[in-house]
């Protein structure tokens, strides 16, 4: 959002006010880790950088301004001397000497674009982030370490988890819009730091298994070796040692195999590992590490001691539309990122119809509203009762809102409240995606009336709480909170706090 505001800019691209700032931030960076010695040539742990990430999965969007960007950032990120390599993940024309890099659920047949490049897989998923309205991601950790075993057994240099420990992003921050603040992405680390078990333990012995046949791994090159249909050997050999993967790529079937000799069963979807060709000593589906007694102390401890007690919490009512102290008026819809300018995820857009004309005295008229947004939710208020909610997804924000309504002889007064959910955060251009409300309409009504979207409308970014400070820690103890016997429930525009006993 601090480049967004920034005239002319225009991200990811050949764009001279984003490369200035581009190259300022990663200068920064690369000073910052020199200073504290932290590169290996230094004596530091670091042994590999990366500059942007899974731009060509966009690239196209940018037409040559895209191909020229590319290799702007990679000479700048070269030219800061880091002395360790640099890579690009999912880039596949990273130009030389840059390595490009994979990201996904499975890269053993990924291929860099320079027979001198490592295989590297940069993201391995174990797990996704977590969107409201959809199901909790998981990933079985036998699909996990079966694709790590692939990997390694096809060439793989190196492999890293994206999460292996998850998080959570506090406050405003969010992995993208309509994204929840859990980032746990079922890893093998939860967001909590508790172990995420058999899926843990699994892959500590995968790589356990793995780490075993370091010496033929990075001494030999490997030898293909077909077993049948959906069945194949890879063999590391030399005279320093022999070590093999065993692997049934077939979803469904298991099978038995002969291999130097001898037999082996390979379930389905699955790799053996054998650090001296003959034993077995791993196999990707089968699971033999489980949560024991010893281990309980990873079990979550949730108490529900004070789950709505209405002595251990207080509220406030927000009260509905805008205050005049904090409100301005345009005409028009206006673009909600652009007016909040990141103040407040909360914009609300009012205004009021007096009706005298369209209708006789005491008389009252059902009609259709019909609201469209970008997104990524919204409220809607007529005569400050709450008619409609309306939301978009992690796909895709934008949303409508079609309700019948009742407007009144006289004055009506229509209030929504706009609000975004994460900020959009990657897709071609996603700068430029917009928020909030750009059409307000009511069908079938008088044309003078029926397209209130260029009307005048009174605006206020952030709501009254925000601006009495509800949710600032040092205003916990503050007086405008309501404390009682009876919890209001089912109500919009609420504010609730517990008070932890």
């Amino acid at each position: 959002m601090w480049l967004h505001f920034i005239p002319g800019i225009q991200f990811r691209t050949a764009n001279t006010p984003f490369k200035k700032e581009m190259e300022r931030f990663l200068t920064k960076i690369v000073m910052l880790m020199k200073k504290e010695n932290l590169f290996a040539y230094q004596g530091g742990p670091i042994i590999l950088a990366q500059v942007e990430n899974e731009y060509g999965n966009v690239e196209w969007a940018y037409g040559i301004s895209g191909e020229l960007y590319v290799k702007w950032a990679a000479s700048t990120a070269v030219a800061l001397n880091t002395s360790v390599p640099w890579v690009m993940c999912s880039q596949e024309d990273a130009p030389d000497p840059i390595i490009n890099a994979c990201n996904g659920f499975y890269c053993d047949t990924f291929t860099p674009n320079s027979p001198s490049k490592p295989k590297m897989w940069t993201e391995n998923y174990p797990g996704w982030f977590l969107s409201f309205g959809y199901a909790i991601p998981y990933r079985p950790v036998e699909d996990i370490a079966f694709s790590v075993a692939r990997f390694f057994e096809t060439g793989g240099t190196f492999q890293n988890y994206y999460m292996y420990f998850g998080g959570t992003n506090f406050g405003r921050t969010a992995g993208g819009p309509l994204v929840a603040t859990s980032y746990d992405y079922d890893a093998p680390i939860d967001e909590y730091g508790f172990l995420r078990q058999p899926k843990w333990s699994h892959l500590r012995d995968l790589h356990k298994a793995i780490k075993s046949c370091e010496r033929s791994l990075v001494t030999y090159d490997s030898t293909y070796i077909s077993l049948g249909k959906n069945l194949e050997a890879h063999v590391y050999n030399g005279t320093s040692g022999c070590a093999a993967f065993l692997a049934n790529i077939d979803h469904n079937s298991d099978a038995n195999v002969s291999f130097n000799g001898n037999s082996y069963s390979l379930p389905s979807w699955s790799v053996s590992i054998l650090p001296d060709c003959r034993s077995v000593i791993f196999n990707t589906a089968k699971v033999v590490s489980q949560t024991t007694p010893a281990a309980s102390w990873h079990k979550h401890k949730v108490s529900i001691k004070h789950y709505l007690a209405s002595s251990a919490w207080q509220w406030y009512k927000e009260q509905v539309g805008t205050s005049t102290m904090n409100s301005f008026t345009r005409q028009g819809l206006l673009e909600q990122i652009n007016t909040t300018r990141d103040r407040s995820d909360y914009l609300w857009y009012t205004m009021s119809m007096n009706l005298d004309e369209e209708l006789s005295q005491s008389e009252t008229r059902e009609v259709l509203f019909h609201i469209q947004s970008l997104g990524h939710a919204a409220l809607l208020f007529v005569n400050k009762e709450l008619a409609g909610f309306g939301y978009g997804n992690h796909d895709d924000a934008s949303f409508s809102i079609n309700k019948k309504i009742t407007l009144n002889q006289g004055n009506n007064t229509l209030e929504i409240l706009s609000m975004m959910v994460g900020l959009q955060n990657y897709g071609p251009w996603f700068d430029i995606s917009g928020a909030g409300i750009y059409l307000v309409a009511i069908a079938d009504f008088p044309s003078a009336l029926g397209d209130l979207s260029s009307k005048e409308w009174t605006y206020q970014v952030g709501t009254e709480g925000e601006y009495l400070g509800l949710d600032k820690m040092d205003h916990a103890n503050s007086s405008f909170w309501t404390s009682g016997n009876l919890l209001p429930t089912n109500q919009s525009l609420i504010w609730y706090k517990e008070m932890v006993l």
